[in-house]
């Protein structure tokens, strides 16, 4: 059997059909981002792909994403892996409470905390202001009304909040905050402990129903391993596949001896027992001969005073085939970057530019607009230090 899929915008009218959608009352949905003006009238025509979109009757979620890479996906979710996800998180955060929602409800994130606020049989407090404000944020703290709370954001917003009395006195009314969607960095973590702020590293992708690692450690029925460098997730969390390209399906979901595995595409490794994502395996550049890790670059580079929201990109040379390169918000010397990354990763490894801008472009979901940076960077081939 089939069922149709409805686009959906909103927090509101998405929580009002993942309702119906996860009890196979109505469609199966697909959020997307709110438009206003002009604008809504595409969301009210969908595109014909989506228009005569038919899927397995208990898919109840399709997801759109593009992640980083600006490569589209549609990707399909079952009714059952949605709840077994709330159902694991609730487990490991000691029981079911009331969510602020404070990342965009068309990610998975966001449809988690919806999910979540379902199972629990608890509206949650929407933060509907774009973009990300702390005065908001604390605003809509106050309208919390259980004696347990949670929220999730990504490291930018943690960071936003840190840096303000006002976001503190916020963070600290929830039990537990999740943050996730790109690497936290460390300093950050310890910042926020520092408060007294109860956080909770989360792993996950839309693949997998959105986090399912939380501080390392798998959730639930969740089972993580290594095979040659590649994280495979597997449970009952996972996606059906993506629409329309059964390619890709079959690349990225395999069956090994009756067990189903999703290949990630992130580089890691078990560091007493605890899961750690070291990058990107498509991130890795060769560098005067050397296989060089970005996001191995980036963390090391992430953990230097001012440079917590850097991001560190590939780029051609004529001597050593591609090379790092920060983009940054704060001026750091480079000899002092390069001497950090050489002592921890080696010579191959240090970044050849730094280039400083006003701010990092994110995606609606709070990485790093890597697309953008590129271009960035392509503007400003001749400067920089």
């Amino acid at each position: 059997m089939t069922r149709e899929v409805r686009i959906v915008s909103g927090a509101d009218a998405t929580l009002h059909a993942l309702r119906e959608a996860l009890t196979a009352d109505g469609p199966a949905i697909l959020p997307r981002a709110a438009l206003e003006g002009s604008h809504a009238a595409a969301l009210n025509a969908p595109a014909p792909e989506i228009d005569s979109m038919l899927v397995d009757r208990a898919v109840a979620l399709v997801i759109e994403t593009s992640g980083t890479s600006g490569t589209p996906k549609s990707v399909a979710i079952r009714g059952d892996a949605l709840l077994a996800s709330a159902a694991a998180s609730a487990s490991a955060l000691g029981g079911q409470g009331q969510w602020l929602l404070a990342v965009p409800s068309h990610y998975i994130a966001g449809i988690n905390v919806l999910v979540r606020s379902l199972a629990a049989g608890l509206d949650p407090v929407v933060l509907e202001a774009v973009p990300f404000a702390v005065t908001n944020f604390a605003r809509a703290t106050e309208l919390l009304e259980g004696p347990v709370v949670f929220t999730s954001l990504v490291p930018a917003q943690l960071a936003r909040l840190l840096a303000e009395d006002e976001g503190i006195r916020a963070l600290r009314r929830f039990d537990r905050v999740l943050v996730g969607g790109q690497s936290t960095p460390p300093a950050l973590l310890a910042e926020a402990a520092a408060h007294g702020i109860a956080v909770t590293r989360t792993y996950g992708s839309s693949e997998t129903s959105g986090g399912c690692v939380y501080d390392g450690e798998p959730l639930g029925q969740t089972l993580v391993r290594i095979t040659e460098g590649q994280i495979e997730i597997s449970g009952p969390t996972l996606a059906d596949g993506y629409i329309g390209d059964p390619v890709r399906t079959a690349a990225h979901f395999i069956v090994d001896e009756g067990v189903r595995w999703y290949r990630t595409g992130d580089a890691g490794e078990f560091v007493d027992g605890v899961l750690t994502v070291t990058g990107r395996l498509d991130d890795v550049i060769i560098s005067g001969g050397v296989k060089v890790s970005l996001g191995a670059v980036e963390k090391v580079v992430r953990s230097l005073t001012g440079l917590d929201d850097a991001v560190v990109v590939r780029q051609h040379s004529d001597s050593w085939g591609e090379v790092p390169v920060v983009i940054a918000t704060s001026t750091v010397e480079l000899a002092k970057i390069r001497a950090v990354v050489t002592a921890q990763l080696g010579r191959e490894a240090a970044p050849q530019r730094v280039i400083v801008v006003d701010s990092i472009p994110l995606l609606a979901s709070g990485k790093p607009n890597v697309q953008e940076l590129r271009h960035t960077l392509d503007t400003n081939s001749s400067s920089g230090q």
